[in-house]
C-alpha cells in the first residue's frame, strides 16, 4: 500500500480537457502505458476543466481549444491565473497563427496537433511538466518575428543574452534572479528590453527565437554578480 502511494506521487498526473470522449479513451490508454504518467480526469468542455483543474492539481493539462460553454483558450486564461503552477499543453487540429498566439498568450506552455506521432505527445508531456515549452514545428514558424527589426540580427546586451538563455532552460524569474545574482526586477527589465528588441512578446516566442538563430546564440551564464 505505501509502496503505491509513492509510486503514485512519483508519477506526472494529466488532466485530459477534451470534449470527443473516444478521444480520451485513447489518449488515456497511451499514457498510462507508460511509467511516469497518469490521467486523473477528463474534462469534456471549458468550464469542466476549470473546476477540475482546481479540484485535482494535475501537473499538466492536455487542452483542446474547440469545445463546448467555455473554449480552451479562455478555460487556459482562467487556469493559468488561479494555478499558474499547472503547465497546459495545447493538443488542438488548428495551426493557425491566431490561434496558436491567442492560446500561448492566455497561458499555455506549448501547442501540439492532434496528428503528432504518439512518442512525440508522452515526450512533450514530460518536458511540460519540467517547464519547457514543446512546440509542434508546423506552428512554430507562426511565432517567428516578421517585422526587419528582428532580421537583421538585433542588438542584444551580454546580461540580455544569458537572461535568454536561461528563458531557453524554463526557469521562471526568480530563478534566473538567483542564478545571475541579480534582483527579480531587473530581470524583468533585461526581458522587457531583449523582447522589445527581437520582436517578441512572450517567453515561448522568446525562446524560439533563440533557438532558431544560432549565430545569435546567447552565451552561457557567468558567475553571479551585484547589480
Amino acid at each position: 500500500m505505501v509502496s503505491d502511494a509513492a509510486d503514485a506521487m512519483a508519477r506526472t498526473t494529466v488532466l485530459l480537457a477534451d470534449d470527443h470522449l473516444l478521444l480520451g479513451v485513447g489518449l488515456t490508454a497511451l499514457l498510462e502505458a507508460t511509467s511516469d504518467l497518469i490521467v486523473v480526469g477528463h474534462a469534456v468542455d471549458g468550464v469542466q476543466a476549470v473546476d477540475m483543474a482546481d479540484r485535482l492539481r494535475p501537473h499538466v493539462i492536455l487542452m483542446d481549444l474547440s469545445m463546448p460553454t467555455m473554449d480552451g483558450v479562455e478555460a487556459t486564461r482562467l487556469i493559468h491565473a488561479s494555478l499558474p503552477d499547472i503547465r497546459i499543453l495545447v493538443l488542438t487540429s488548428f495551426s493557425d497563427s491566431t490561434r496558436v498566439r491567442d492560446a500561448l498568450r492566455a497561458g499555455a506552455i506549448g501547442y501540439l496537433l492532434k496528428d503528432c506521432d504518439p512518442a512525440t505527445l508522452v515526450a512533450s508531456i514530460r518536458a511540460a511538466a519540467r517547464g519547457h515549452s514543446p512546440l509542434d514545428p508546423r506552428v512554430a514558424g507562426n511565432l517567428l518575428p516578421t517585422h526587419p527589426a528582428a532580421s537583421q540580427g538585433p542588438q542584444l546586451s551580454p546580461r540580455e543574452r544569458e537572461v535568454l538563455a536561461l528563458v531557453c532552460e524554463g526557469l521562471p524569474n526568480k530563478q534566473i534572479a538567483r542564478r545571475l545574482g541579480i534582483a527579480e526586477h531587473t530581470v524583468k527589465i533585461h526581458l522587457g528590453n531583449a523582447f522589445r528588441r527581437i520582436g517578441v512578446s512572450d517567453r515561448t516566442s522568446a525562446a524560439l527565437w533563440v533557438r532558431e538563430h544560432p549565430d545569435g546564440d546567447p552565451p552561457s551564464p557567468v558567475r553571479p554578480e551585484g547589480f
